[in-house]
């Protein structure tokens, strides 16, 4: 116990001492702050294997209005891990790049982690990558696309259950209406390891096309300590409230439908949803091609 807050207090100086970059979980997704003192729990049970995936997203304001579009691609490698990747690309030039490599042999683990995020969207630049084999991360920040740029390389041992890149794979892996809580690295900008509940709230009805459904919301909320009031008012960079929901599809196979939240702790809170390919033309009536 000594020794946590020896750490935490050498976390505080170097946080006074830095521009602070974003914390960042990513679908994405950026959660920040420092935490109480971590403790292992166990890894999610895998319910529902991940496979060979390609869904396209759209990224809206919380007044409707489309600022990007995205793609979500998933293959399965070597050996059996899965490496999912997310791309948005937004209207004013920014890029949100996220990459997650992990396995599903029993529990979900997370390998390999990287982000990129870079443009005006976001109020700091990132490219972040963990490595579980090597316990090796490095972190390149700067705040807003004209800072100075900062560099960190380091170790960390990664609990079990961290699960960045992963929440929404994980969420739909939880047993219908049960809460869970994982850990998640967030980056100030060394990185540090905080829990984070899934609380599954009501179920709320869905339209597919001419069906309705049940999707169940859950809440994505931090577990921030004691020194969350006292960063607000050091940094004024805590929001008053964090807003990270995810809804998923609750029939027998579940589908993810939408996120709410920012993707990065002071960027703007952002709707992600699917959207479904369309032809341009129509083929001519009566008409077969022979191709």
């Amino acid at each position: 116990m000594k020794a946590y807050y020896r750490t935490l207090w050498c976390s505080l100086k170097t946080f006074l001492g830095h521009r602070m970059a974003s914390t960042c979980v990513a679908v994405m997704i950026a959660i920040a702050a420092l935490v109480s003192v971590p403790v292992d729990a166990a890894p999610v049970a895998v319910r529902f294997s991940e496979g060979v995936t390609h869904a396209f997203l759209l990224v809206r304001s919380l007044v409707g209005e489309i600022i990007g579009q995205g793609e979500l691609t998933q293959v399965v490698k070597e050996g059996g891990l899965v490496e999912s990747q997310m791309v948005f690309r937004f209207k004013d030039g920014s890029l949100h790049d996220e990459t997650v490599v992990f396995s599903q042999q029993r529990v979900f683990t997370m390998i390999r982690y990287h982000l990129v995020q870079r443009g005006p969207s976001f109020p700091d630049q990132l490219d972040v990558s963990i490595d579980r084999g090597t316990a090796q991360y490095k972190i390149r920040s700067k705040a807003g696309e004209d800072g100075k740029e900062e560099i960190l390389t380091g170790e960390i041992d990664l609990p079990k259950d961290v699960y960045n890149g992963m929440l929404i794979t994980v969420s739909k892996n939880l047993q219908k209406g049960v809460d869970e809580t994982v850990s998640v690295v967030a980056f100030t900008p060394a990185p540090q390891v905080f829990k984070l509940q899934l609380l599954a709230m009501d179920a709320q009805p869905v339209r597919i096309g001419e069906l309705s459904h049940k999707a169940m919301q859950y809440v994505f909320k931090p577990q921030i300590g004691m020194i969350r009031e006292f960063f607000g008012k050091v940094t004024g960079k805590l929001p008053t409230r964090f807003h990270y929901d995810c809804w998923i599809l609750v029939d027998e196979v579940p589908a993810f439908i939408q996120f709410e939240g920012p993707l990065q702790i002071m960027g703007e809170i952002l709707r992600i949803e699917l959207v479904s390919p369309r032809m341009l033309t129509k083929p001519e009536d009566g008409k077969v091609s022979s191709k």
